[in-house]
């Protein structure tokens, strides 16, 4: 049912308990009986309006809410990340902050193998072949490779329902994990990338992209 029909039938809900509360009332505070009839009255009032209010307020749920959660999340992140990737000068991308951490380049090629691999174990869709790409890579083919794996969790995860949460899956080796785990696995770590992408752009005086202004229409 589309949310604004929704939100029209409980309104609708709201008005019929009002109204029927209200007849119910004047009638009660009409009646011209003793206080026994009275609170007969009274008794009559609640027993229509609490299966009214009980309908009306009726609580929705939604169909498949992690799947869904996770969905959202690969549409977020899709255009914030490959916005970063892309943000970064093509001559920065072997800047790491210290000699220990990894570079930008790694960083972006890291996050194409994690997509495709946690998007792959989720939905059971075999990753292309062609989507291995290392640090020695050019911009161009990062960025491209980075989009193309959002790309690939979108169209495979859009199959992908909450039937299975507990099902286990082989992640990393002999590594396993529920598949709810795995979805787990999959925000986490679009979080703790883009977090990065974020700091390494900063460090090169450059505004990651949720940091940037809106731009008015």
């Amino acid at each position: 049912m589309p949310a604004g029909e929704n939100r029209g039938i409980q309104a609708l809900g709201r008005a019929g308990v009002a109204v029927e509360a209200g007849r119910v009332y004047a009638c009660c505070r009409n009646f011209q009986g003793g206080f026994k009839m009275k609170l007969f009255c009274m008794i009559a009032l609640a027993a229509v309006v609490f299966p009214l209010a009980a309908g009306a307020q009726e609580s929705k749920t939604e169909t498949n809410p992690v799947s869904n959660a996770v969905r959202q999340s690969v549409t977020r992140f899709s255009k914030n990340m490959v916005a970063a990737a892309d943000a970064m000068p093509a001559d920065k991308y072997n800047f790491h902050p210290t000699p220990e951490q990894m570079t930008f380049s790694r960083l972006v090629a890291h996050m194409v193998g994690s997509n495709f691999l946690l998007c792959s174990k989720i939905s059971g869709a075999a990753a292309p072949e062609s989507s291995k790409v290392t640090d020695k890579d050019p911009k161009e083919k990062l960025v491209s490779a980075l989009k193309a794996s959002f790309d690939f969790c979108t169209e495979t995860l859009s199959k992908v329902d909450d039937s299975n949460l507990g099902e286990t899956l082989t992640l990393f080796g002999t590594r396993t994990a529920s598949r709810a785990g795995a979805m787990i696995a999959l925000t986490n770590d679009f979080a703790d990338h883009y977090g990065m992408a974020a700091m390494y752009l900063r460090l090169n005086g450059i505004l990651p992209p949720t940091a940037q202004p809106q731009k008015k229409d």
